[in-house]
């Protein structure tokens, strides 16, 4: 239909202009307008006298408003520790805020199928482990990246990818996604935006940009965005990742016996008059400081001031050594960092390091030295401290599976820390925050945290369902937690605990808690892996497999399998060995009990927590 001088109220050349027009705008270009006019008239509106009533009587008659189409967002996270499901509700809210219908799911709760009824996308996913998609993520990945992805011409999408650029693979599951997406003919409204550890300020730029891009109000959405809460602010706190609560130091007390080969703290901080609350599967954020002796090290190699004045953010400065110690990355080196460095020195061989021929010599370079290796190694001395600095990361928070239940202990937040000591090149390495907890950390002093909420990792809503627990060392803190929950609560699912450690008589960690449990028949039961007791080393998998009947009947009777620990080894042999079990106690081919277990992790009852 053709706009004339009689149909419309324009004259005969201004609608000869708009038929030329209208025909060449896409959908998006076509609601963007009629946002555009409204807000004009809105505008003008605001600014006109009102009108007596004869006069609005005597005005011409106008052309009947034309409701602009209702504006929606689909918002997808795949999320391993919480920050992508976090971003992807606070996105949420944002949109919502500027009149767009904007819905926050789990990539594990979304059917693929709906991706063709949806027009616009918006992607929060995390990388894990060696450029892999988190838990979450994993169905849907695999689903997009098979012949049975539908062609998406009608889709316009954006992603953030969250990573670590200490990582390899940083951003890979975000980079997989946006070029996929590419391929089956979908269009970008904003460029992917990739964060590192520090990832507030790039996350802000990039739902600014998305919210212009799906508004027909460009400012208000800005608007919008500038306003939201600060991300992981609890409802009831003003406290939040950028606005940490300093936490009173109430235990720190060393888990292992005399003569162990490890150090592994258990602490207790006080959360009264914060308002931060927290529930088992949750993590705690703490904000290290740096070792000072490796401070002192690196001022004195460059012959620098410690006093000197140095930024450490929009509008903030510090002295040198505060700012080394307290705000810059200085132990963990990244390929961005190296590549700066090569910029700053002119160092040709450092150039070389990092080219992409040269992947596995860097991957070795950075695996085990820091900021002053860096320095020798490669010639920066010389520069000055500003310069230094300002290719410096920001120092990132460490996060810790959270050890107690706010309702065993309110007020309290408890954490198990293994302390990582190694030497390096004829020198002493520490980890930097378990390192300051061990050495540096007395009763009544304070650590600025704040609360990580995990949503991927939560007890069954049914206090009746059997939880199977599988966490050596240090992963063990979250089941501490668990089982806390569970007696508080007068929980009635049978539990089962796996534990492994080095030695039974110095490494069995909370093993009085563990009996008491047992003996109140919290903990149903329990199995034991000592590695170092045994001439042939013997892991929890190992006795998983030695009760693998057992452990089938569990999980074929609908119990929740949960797993927290290091990923690139336990946890990897653990999802072996469950797949194992799984095919044997079932009568299945391996592929029918890998798609067993992953269609356990849709359902929840496969949860890991792990780093």
């Amino acid at each position: 239909m053709e706009l004339n001088v009689t149909n419309s109220p324009f004259n005969e050349q201004q609608a000869e202009l708009l038929n030329r027009l209208l025909p060449t705008l896409n959908e998006h270009q076509r609601i963007w307008l009629t946002g555009f006019l409204a807000a004009g008239s809105a505008a003008a509106a605001l600014q006109a006298p009102v009108a007596s009533a004869p006069q609005a009587a005597a005005a011409a008659p106008q052309a009947p408003a034309v409701p602009a189409a209702p504006r929606e967002a689909t918002i997808l996270f795949g999320s391993q520790t919480g920050n992508g499901s976090g971003l992807a509700k606070k996105l949420a809210k944002r949109l919502e805020e500027q009149q767009v219908k904007a819905e926050a799911l789990s990539m594990a709760d979304f059917k693929p199928a709906n991706l063709k009824k949806i027009d616009n996308l918006l992607i929060v996913v995390s990388t894990h482990g060696e450029g892999e998609p988190p838990d979450n993520a994993l169905a849907f990945h695999e689903f997009l990246h098979s012949k049975r992805a539908p062609k998406l011409e009608q889709l316009r999408y954006s992603v953030l990818a969250l990573g670590d650029t200490s990582y390899e693979f940083f951003c890979q599951t975000g980079k997989d996604f946006d070029a996929r997406l590419a391929e089956l003919g979908a269009t970008r409204l904003a460029e992917r935006v990739d964060c590192d550890v520090d990832f507030d300020e790039s996350a802000g730029e990039w739902m600014k940009a998305v919210a212009e891009a799906l508004s027909a109000s460009p400012s208000a959405a800005a608007s919008a965005a500038d306003s939201a809460a600060p991300l992981s602010a609890d409802p009831e706190s003003e406290y939040s990742r950028s606005n940490p609560f300093r936490a009173e130091v109430l235990e720190n007390l060393n888990l292992n016996g005399r003569g162990s080969a490890r150090e592994t703290r258990h602490l207790e901080l006080s959360l009264e008059g914060s308002g931060l609350t927290y529930e088992p599967g949750d993590s705690l954020g703490v904000y290290p400081e740096n070792h000072p002796r490796l401070v002192d090290e690196i001022i004195e190699e460059m012959g620098w001031n410690p006093d000197e004045i140095v930024p450490t953010g929009k509008n903030a400065s510090a002295a040198l050594r505060e700012a080394l110690h307290r705000y810059y990355e200085i132990t963990v080196l990244t390929k961005p960092l190296l590549e700066q460095a090569a910029k700053l020195s002119g160092s040709e061989a450092l150039a070389k390091l990092t080219a992409p021929e040269a992947a596995a010599e860097l991957r070795a370079y950075i695996g085990e030295r820091d900021l002053l290796d860096l320095i020798r190694d490669f010639g920066l001395k010389g520069r000055t401290a500003a310069e230094v600095t300002g290719i410096l990361r920001k120092l990132p928070a460490r996060l810790y599976s959270i050890a107690s239940s706010a309702k065993a202990t309110p007020d309290e937040v408890h954490l198990t820390v293994r302390t990582v000591r190694y030497a390096c090149g004829g020198r002493d390495r520490y980890g930097v925050c378990s390192v300051q907890m061990a050495e540096r950390l007395e009763p009544g002093d304070q650590l600025p945290v704040f609360i990580q909420h995990n949503p991927n990792f939560k007890l069954p809503a049914n206090p009746d369902t059997p939880i199977i627990m599988i966490g050596p060392g240090t992963g063990v803190a979250p089941f501490r937690s668990f089982l806390a929950e569970r007696e508080e609560t007068d929980a009635r699912g049978r539990t089962w605990l796996f534990f492994g450690d080095q030695h039974f008589s110095t490494d069995f960690l909370y093993q009085t808690e563990w009996q008491r449990w047992i003996k109140d028949g919290v903990l149903t039961k329990m199995d034991v892996a000592f590695s170092r007791d045994t001439d042939e080393k013997v892991y929890v998998q190992h006795r998983m497999l030695e009760k693998s009947k057992e452990l089938y009947e569990w999980i074929d009777g609908g119990a929740a399998v949960y797993v927290c620990g290091d990923e690139k080894n336990m946890a990897h042999d653990v999802h072996t060995t469950l797949e194992t079990i799984i095919a044997q106690g079932g009568g299945f081919s391996p592929e029918q009990a890998s798609e067993y277990l992953l269609r356990m992790q849709q359902e929840k009852r496969y949860q890991r927590d792990v780093y």
